[in-house]
């Protein structure tokens, strides 16, 4: 029994003492960790890492619609009975859509140096794309979010008209007399002399409308099943749909949208909080407003931190006999949760909240601390 407690002692002290030398050898850290400056100097077998910055890409799907008026407007009413159509060209633009993305990037004002004259372990030092950084971002936060009201537009290339008539000259013929030399007198001869002429607006507007009727015709026996040959698919009647609306905006005008995608690119800043900030100029009728070019309103970004890290206070070791042991923290910063809203003037384009480490507070952490797996 004495021999089993004398045991259990032993083991009891060797535990602690291993305990003891564990804690000792791992609070002794030997790095050196200071914010990099021009006066730094750098000694050989030192790491050098940058905390990183949040980075704003803007995307801006645009919509440009231009209303070009048909060569037969002006007969619009009186051939086929329509009214309101497009008399005028005009262009205007719209914001359909908005997406922003982050990225991270290495801040050039956060560099900092660990020198170590024994062994440095740590595993919270994360070697990315962006560089050598301190990332501890959620990657939640990653993904892009996409607000707006996308519609499909309809992207028309050519902007010309056929003006749809089966012919565009007449020939008209006349008589005329030439003067020939027969047997010593003077006779005149008649030959027939034949003259395109170009066919006036009006004529080619009553053959356009004319043709229209027909393809209206055709496809109501068609349907109702008056015509004589019955197409045996649905081409037929697709066809004669793409040659009346063709025929159509010969009278009504047509309308052209084309979709464009801008890029800006921002970099959050403090100074930025609590006033907007001008990411371009648009205008209704010109659409990005760019260079020297003046009009237009101002598209803003406004940032509204939450300020969830402001009560994070920065721990100092207190002074030891070592020097060395002031600095033996790796600095690391943590990011904050930021509203970001755009408008266009007082109209609200975008609304989302977003990680961004330049709100954020730069704290510290044990150079040697291993992050579980």
């Amino acid at each position: 029994m004495k021999a089993t407690v004398r045991l259990s002692i032993l083991l009891i002290t060797l535990l602690l003492a291993w305990s003891c030398a564990s804690s000792n050898k791992s609070g002794n850290s030997n790095a050196v960790i200071l914010p990099l400056y021009d006066s730094t100097a750098l000694r050989e077998g030192s790491i050098v890492y940058g905390l990183p910055r949040t980075v704003f890409t803007v995307v801006v799907d645009m919509e440009r619609i231009i209303e070009k008026p048909g060569p037969y407007a002006q007969y619009a009413n009186d051939l086929l009975g329509l009214d309101g159509v497009i008399k005028n060209e005009s262009e205007s633009w719209s914001i359909e859509g908005i997406t922003v993305k982050t990225h991270d990037e290495l801040d050039p004002s956060e560099f900092y140096v660990i020198s170590s004259t024994s062994l440095f372990q740590t595993n919270v030092l994360s070697l990315r794309k962006e560089g050598l950084i301190l990332d501890l971002n959620p990657a939640i936060y990653y993904s892009s979010e996409k607000q707006g009201n996308l519609t499909e537009s309809e992207n028309i290339q050519s902007r010309s008209f056929d003006l749809g008539s089966d012919e565009y000259f007449q020939l008209q013929r006349d008589t005329a007399y030439k003067r020939m030399n027969i047997d010593s007198s003077f006779v005149r001869v008649p030959y027939i002399v034949e003259k395109k002429k170009i066919l006036s607006i009006d004529q080619l507007a009553e053959k356009a409308a004319k043709r229209l009727m027909e393809l209206r015709d055709g496809k109501h026996m068609i349907l109702t099943g008056e015509a004589t040959v019955f197409p045996q698919s649905d081409a037929a009647i697709n066809e004669i749909n793409r040659l009346e609306k063709a025929y159509t905006e010969l009278f009504t005008g047509k309308t052209v949208k084309e979709r464009f995608t801008f890029s800006y690119q921002l970099i959050p800043q403090k100074i930025m909080v609590g006033k907007p900030v001008t990411l371009f100029q648009f205008s209704d009728l010109t659409g990005p407003v760019t260079g020297t070019i003046k009009g237009g309103r101002p598209v803003t970004v406004e940032l509204t931190p939450e300020k969830k890290t402001k009560d994070l206070t920065i721990m100092n070791r207190v002074n030891t006999k070592s020097e060395t042991q002031k600095y033996d923290k790796l600095y690391y910063r943590v990011p904050d949760i930021v509203g970001i809203k755009i408008c266009l003037g007082s109209e609200k384009l975008f609304e989302s909240r977003k990680l961004i480490y330049q709100f954020g507070e730069v704290v510290q952490l044990p150079a040697n601390y291993i992050i579980g797996k």
